[in-house]
């Protein structure tokens, strides 16, 4: 759907293709295993996020990782380690979905600064589809339910 990954399980996130690039990255809780299943909008998507910064989704993903294991530098992951205190158990149950955007993130030309310009929006179209469907944010990109504590 719309050039996303399939979902892979949170220790294979750097397997994926276009991790080096900027993008949208959608984060599923669950114990069902859905690893190679096609990416579509389920309640279980705890958390979309994105990133234009010069390292990718990669570098974003990692600093996720940094956070949920007990470091700081993900304001998202604060909300799920308040929830998910033990790393070990929740990334067992953590799964990743990327859609990245072929970009120089460092460029300044037009047209790289347009396809950054997407990046944003389309994480706000996630949001949207989602709340469409659902009728509410996920329950990490929602500051009311899930404060960072």
């Amino acid at each position: 759907m719309d050039n996303w990954s399939k979902w892979v399980k949170w220790s294979d996130r750097k397997t994926l293709t276009g991790i080096n690039y900027p993008g949208v990255y959608a984060i599923v809780v669950s114990d069902d295993k859905i690893e190679s299943m096609s990416f579509k909008y389920t309640p279980e998507i705890a958390y979309f996020g994105m990133t234009n910064s010069k390292g990718g989704l990669r570098s974003r993903l990692k600093q996720f990782d940094n956070t949920i294991s007990g470091k700081d530098g993900h304001g998202g992951a604060r909300r799920f380690r308040k929830k998910y205190p033990k790393y070990d158990n929740l990334i067992k149950r953590l799964y990743v979905a990327i859609r990245p955007f072929e970009c120089d993130s460092s460029s300044i030309l037009p047209e790289d600064l347009l396809i950054k310009g997407k990046v944003a929006e389309y994480e706000y179209i996630c949001f949207a589809e989602y709340v469409k469907k659902f009728g509410k944010l996920p329950e990490f990109n929602d500051m009311k339910r899930s404060p960072k504590g």
